[in-house]
């Protein structure tokens, strides 16, 4: 091998830049440049369906493997992006090459890494592909949760119990478009519901697939229903009311919630957008901090405290991802600037502060909000709400409260606090 010709594409389409289409560039440009190199002297190396956040494709992989142990002349790709979007993979690749005596050729951007300056473009031009990877990144989010406002159904397959319907909806300049709507199949809806009562009354997995078939309840296929299946029914928030006890529970691990907890409605069902990563090849589950959850147009089938109670069977001994487990209010602030949840974060001391998630993830200029001493606003968060205890419950007040009840206490009184950033405004309202 005297030369190592890869190409990548993210979506498998055959528009635009396809993957053949990089090969065959790249081959026009190794014959016009070495006349005397023999396709038998070129391995092609292709993936498709891969994103170029990372370097963990398949082909790119093996790729390495050859270029390390056969060391040919040249890795030549048709532009830098295909390669990577990371700056940082891109010049770790880079040292790679240049520790095993092999050249980079990219025949879109032409550089010339034998020169300082032509070097220092090469670097240049992979800050901006990384640049335009989380811009586009940034802009499908901000679509994704445009979308997820309205509740409306993305497409897909429906999930167990539902068809899909489409809606005409008017939109604010008079035009019309079509839109989906999830709405009850009604064999599959009572299915979907005796699958949640059983897997509650036995408690687990075990033994449900046949509890099910001896009850005559199938999948859509007519077959039994498999564990994997079962458990992409449980934990799919379709199904579930948007009530309080499912905000709370959205809340504390971090979901983006696109809306209040006043709105709240125990009529409607969710609807949770980003659950998989479909970058690669195994589109894994999302940890529930990445999901966008919103108000569906679709009636709930289980209320939230059993949907709620299913996923702590599903996932025994899971705690939710909270930065520091003595803090009181985890799951219940929402900031004031931009309604994302305040966080609890520690500090190098042994303290905590509350520090809204956006700001977390984003800096300050994607909130300002200042962040919050966790030990001060739970005292003063504790006493506003024993102050507010009704009658029956005042002797609460003077009880010596361990932190668990406290917890406890606080998530049943509030519906959400909001800090303004200067005066420390604590919105407090109870369910």
């Amino acid at each position: 091998m005297r030369f190592a010709i890869y190409s990548r594409k993210s979506v498998l389409t055959d528009r635009g830049e396809s993957v053949e289409n990089q090969v065959e560039l790249c081959r026009r440009c190794l014959a016009a440049q070495y006349p005397d190199v023999g396709p038998e002297e070129i391995a092609v190396y292709e993936d498709e369906g891969f994103s170029g956040r990372d370097l963990q494709r398949p082909q790119f992989r093996r790729m390495l493997e050859d270029i390390r142990r056969e060391r040919p002349e040249a890795l030549v790709c048709y532009r830098l992006d295909r390669v990577s979007r990371s700056v940082g993979d891109f010049a770790d690749l880079i040292r790679k090459l240049e520790g095993w005596g092999v050249g980079f050729l990219c025949i879109r951007e032409r550089f010339d890494t034998s020169t300082p300056m032509g070097k220092a473009m090469m670097y240049i031009a992979s800050v901006f592909a990384q640049l335009e990877r989380e811009t586009i990144a940034q802009r499908v989010r901000d679509n994704m949760r445009l979308l997820a406002r309205t509740g409306r159904w993305l497409g897909g397959v429906p999930p167990t119990g539902f068809r899909a319907e489409r809606a005409a909806e008017v939109i604010v300049d008079g035009r019309c478009r079509t839109a989906c709507r999830l709405v009850p199949e009604p064999a599959e809806w009572r299915a979907a519901g005796e699958i949640f009562r059983l897997f509650l009354a036995r408690q687990g997995l075990t033994g449900l697939p046949a509890a099910l078939g001896d009850m005559g309840v199938v999948n859509r296929q007519g077959k039994p229903f498999s564990p994997a299946g079962l458990r992409e029914i449980l934990q799919n928030p379709v199904y579930c009311a948007a009530d309080g006890d499912a905000w709370a529970w959205f809340a504390e691990r971090g979901a983006d919630l696109c809306f209040g907890r006043p709105d709240c409605d125990p009529r409607r069902g969710l609807l949770a957008y980003q659950k998989r990563d479909y970058t690669g090849g195994r589109s894994p589950r999302n940890p529930v901090e990445r999901w966008i959850v919103a108000l569906g147009r679709h009636p709930a089938l289980v209320p939230g405290k059993t949907w709620v109670a299913a996923q702590a069977l599903l996932n025994p001994g899971r705690a939710p991802a909270v930065h520091n487990p003595k803090a009181l209010l985890s799951g219940l602030l929402l900031c004031a600037r931009c309604g994302s949840p305040m966080l609890p974060k520690a500090r190098k001391d042994g303290a905590y502060d509350y520090i809204c998630r956006a700001k977390l993830r984003g800096g300050t200029g994607a909130c300002p909000c200042q962040n919050l001493s966790g030990a001060d606003t739970d005292a003063l968060v504790l006493s506003r709400v024993l102050e507010q205890l009704p009658g029956k419950y005042e002797a609460l007040a003077g009880a010596a409260l361990n932190r668990e009840e406290q917890r406890a206490l606080c998530r049943a009184m509030l519906q959400g606090c909001r800090w303004d950033g200067e005066t420390l405004t604590l919105a407090l309202c109870r369910l």
